[in-house]
């Protein structure tokens, strides 16, 4: 795939760059262990200043680096601008909370023989991350700012399609302040990703996804004995039952289906429904869906713009065709309109059976497909039916359903009577075939650290635990 900047909304290709060369990649992970040396000898205090830097240039530049994603991958101006500010909150979050996310954990000294005990948590080095084209700001940054506020330095490869945002978040922490190899962006194609990350210099890797590349990933990483952290596709389910508030179940279904055009890998995507209530929210779910206006994702008023590339629109195509081609009932949408661009229409399909695609695949755009269940038995089973476990929406107002659905549904995160989102303050990641690992929160900052024993004795020695390793 060309490293290329390519408008969504016309299919034309507005700048094209050159990837890196060996030798430049190669002086590239160099800044970046050199980054390292210098940057964990820094103090919170220093890098929370530069992390609440940082978060000032997004906040202040959120209008230019908004346009930047819309123009690159597609999202309304309004959501990309809402991007770029949930960014800038994640820093000050970890710029606030680092110091005390990795502060020494001690242990009660005497009983391991010792005057002192404790953990610290100590930054590895330069982590390679690679990073998809669908948040292309978030995604990294969830990544970058614990990183960076643990100590250690971060080399991008982002999707080849977001090339200028990339390029923005390899100058942004530089401009805020870290010091010269914190942060890099390396334009380079997928091709180069091994051996970048069989690099000696290289500690880590974390990676945000389709399943294949994280099992590519995966495999390279287990050769070299380092470590990783996978988020990966998911087929969330959003299961609705009986005592639901209805209408406004529809609405967030609509909302979570439609999000960053359909583009997210939390995005509800199998719409479970009780039967006693199926007919009820199939209704108002299509009404929802057929209101939403689609069109120039710069422009006020637009709820979808664009799929961001040519291929996404095809495979999203070939889903549904399959599935129409095989008894299932296309309820809106469904059709994509002719000319430039790569539109497709908020889409809802009933009437789904286990030899469509749609059925066990992930569809990568605004299309919703909705299942009957006779029961909250059968929905949990339809819900973890699924090779992937990432996320998972239930509405029910019976406390007892509730958490029959918090324990019982495959995933990393379940939302009760809300949308699945991420938040700062909680660790995101999936289960199953959605990934291992997580991000944010104070697990997310603990990933890419050393977890170090410290065991001091006092001067007169210690009796040694005859059960010895």
């Amino acid at each position: 795939m060309a490293i290329a900047t390519t408008n969504p909304v016309t299919g034309e290709v507005l700048k094209t760059f050159e990837a890196l060369t060996e030798q430049q990649i190669d002086e590239a992970i160099g800044r970046s262990e050199a980054g390292f040396r210098a940057l964990r000898k820094t103090s919170y205090a220093q890098r929370a200043a530069w992390m609440r830097a940082a978060a000032d240039l997004l906040e202040a530049e959120q209008d230019d680096v908004g346009a930047l994603m819309t123009q690159e991958m597609g999202k309304t101006f309004a959501a990309a601008k809402a991007e770029v500010v949930k960014c800038a909150n994640a820093c000050r979050f970890y710029a606030d909370n680092a110091e005390r996310f990795l502060a020494d954990e001690p242990v009660e000294a005497s009983e391991v023989g010792a005057a002192r005990a404790y953990a610290r948590f100590q930054p590895l080095g330069p982590v390679l991350a690679v990073m998809p084209w669908n948040f292309p700001l978030w995604q990294a940054m969830r990544f970058a700012a614990p990183a960076l506020m643990a100590g250690n330095t971060g080399l991008l490869k982002h999707a080849s399609n977001v090339p200028q945002t990339a390029l923005y978040l390899g100058e942004l922490f530089g401009r805020a302040g870290f010091p010269a190899g914190a942060f890099q962006t390396l334009l380079v194609g997928s091709d180069a990703v091994e051996k970048i990350l069989s690099d000696s210099r290289v500690r880590a890797a974390t990676l945000t996804g389709s399943e294949g590349a994280g099992r590519s990933i995966a495999a390279i990483a287990g050769r070299e004995l380092k470590k990783t952290v996978l988020e990966l596709g998911g087929s969330d389910p959003y299961v609705v039952l009986p005592t639901a508030d209805l209408d406004r179940a529809a609405q967030v279904a609509t909302t979570s289906r439609c999000q960053n055009n359909g583009q997210s890998c939390i995005a509800a995507k199998r719409f479970i429904v009780h039967t006693d209530v199926y007919d009820q929210f199939v209704d108002t779910f299509v009404a929802h869906m057929s209101a939403l206006t689609v069109g120039d994702p710069m422009a006020d008023g637009t709820d979808v713009g664009p799929l961001a590339t040519e291929q996404g629109r095809e495979d999203v195509e070939a889903q549904v065709a399959d599935a129409v081609a095989k008894g299932a009932t296309v309820r809106c949408g469904g059709t994509a309109p002719e000319g430039d661009g790569w539109w497709y229409p908020p889409t809802v399909v009933t009437d789904l059976t286990p030899d469509m695609r749609m059925y066990a695949e992930e569809v990568f755009g605004p299309v919703a497909g909705v299942y009957r269940a006779a029961s909250i038995d059968e929905a949990i089973e339809l819900a973890n039916a699924t090779s992937y476990g990432l996320g998972a929406n239930a509405w029910t107002d019976d406390p007892d359903e509730q958490q029959r659905l918090v324990t019982e549904l495959d995933a990393g995160a379940v939302f009760i009577n809300g949308m699945v989102t991420s938040y700062p303050q909680l660790p995101f990641g999936g289960v199953k075939n959605s990934g291992y690992g997580r991000e944010l929160s104070a697990a997310g900052i603990r990933e890419f650290c050393n977890q170090k024993t410290v065991w001091i004795g006092d001067s007169g020695g210690a009796d040694i635990d005859s059960a010895t390793e």
